[in-house]
């Protein structure tokens, strides 16, 4: 994991240190009239000068900041010495790993209170989400499973593959256009979720919620009803099934376990999928959280805030691998006997 981490973070930084991104930073803290020589020298007076594998060891923490000596030797700036700070009193690292995530240069705050803000917004979206999207799905694929073939199966698996089909940019204009515009006239909800950052309601957050539902619950469904309907054709299944064991108890003490072992995996990639899936979903219902913010920092070449937002996505996905990785072990007992 901690090297998994090290390549994707590094991957990123190298990608928005680019001498293209660099170039517009300088012009956006300087002038955007800037002739070359004079980026050049802004952009070596501030630390960028430096060779990209030093820079990362500064923005992570393991290699001490850069300083910026005036005519007399004196450190006159640095990485690690902000404004109206005694440089001989400023620490010599000051990266990811001492909790120092930079300033966001667009929205002139901490990196890590930009991030720890739109998190917690962005997580309380999506534990509405995963309220109504992994119940819902696992209700659809079961259904569906216990008897391939039929009409209900037929019927669940279609409206599983719809849901999956349409992306949530498409599914979200047509929730709004039907239940929050006032051309077709049903004003159920409100097509904006602005105002449930501070006070969600059932009116300003069930669309953002359903409209991201509804894409990933289709998935879930798919693979708990392929996983439903391989179980239901097992050889226990069937000895159970001929002792005159009543249907519904073969379904819930015999199937029901064993068909949401590979459901289990998937469930738990939903959460770096969610992550994806609300920087469409909160730029579309304006609801400035997390994926908000990753718009807006790429969109402003906010560098330090974009390598913030990285570094947590990465993060997520790493130990939601792992606790999927460990609860598959417990749902499988075939793997912990091996």
């Amino acid at each position: 994991m901690i090297l998994t981490a090290l390549c994707l973070s590094f991957i990123v930084f190298f990608l928005t240190n680019l001498e293209p991104n660099l170039e517009k930073v300088a012009k956006y803290e300087g002038n955007s009239r800037m002739s070359d020589q004079e980026v050049e020298n802004w952009l070596s007076n501030n630390g960028f000068a430096q060779p990209l594998a030093i820079r990362y060891g500064e923005w992570l923490g393991a290699w001490p900041g850069w300083t910026r000596e005036d005519a007399d030797g004196q450190t006159v700036a640095g990485r690690c010495i902000p404004a109206g700070t005694d440089p001989a009193e400023a620490p010599s690292y000051c990266g990811i790993l001492q909790g120092e995530w930079g300033e966001s240069r667009v929205f002139r705050e901490e990196v890590s209170s930009i991030i720890s803000t739109r998190l917690a917004l962005t997580g309380k979206l999506m534990f509405w989400v995963m309220l109504l999207m992994v119940p819902s799905a696992l209700i659809l694929g079961v259904l569906a499973g216990m008897r391939e073939g039929s009409r209900t199966d037929r019927t669940l698996s279609t409206f599983s593959i719809a849901t999956t089909a349409t992306p949530e940019y498409v599914s979200g204009v047509i929730l709004i256009a039907v239940f929050a515009s006032s051309t077709v006239g049903l004003k159920w909800f409100k097509g904006t979720a602005t105002s449930a950052m501070n006070d969600a309601t059932f009116e300003n957050f069930f669309l953002p919620v359903l409209t991201i539902s509804l894409y990933g619950m289709g998935y879930i469904a798919r693979m708990t009803r392929a996983a439903m309907a391989e179980v239901m054709t097992a050889q226990y299944i069937r000895t159970a099934r001929l002792k005159g064991v009543a249907f519904p108890n073969i379904v819930m003490k015999h199937a029901l376990r064993n068909a949401l072992i590979a459901p289990f995996t998937v469930i738990m990639l939903q959460f770096p999928w969610l992550l994806n899936g609300v920087v469409i979903v909160e730029t579309l219902f304006n609801y400035k959280g997390f994926g908000w913010a990753l718009v807006q920092a790429a969109g402003n070449n906010d560098i330090d805030l974009l390598l913030g937002i990285s570094v947590v996505s990465v993060f997520v996905v790493l130990v939601t691998q792992l606790i999927s990785d460990i609860g598959y072990v417990y749902l499988n007992p075939r793997i912990r006997i091996s």
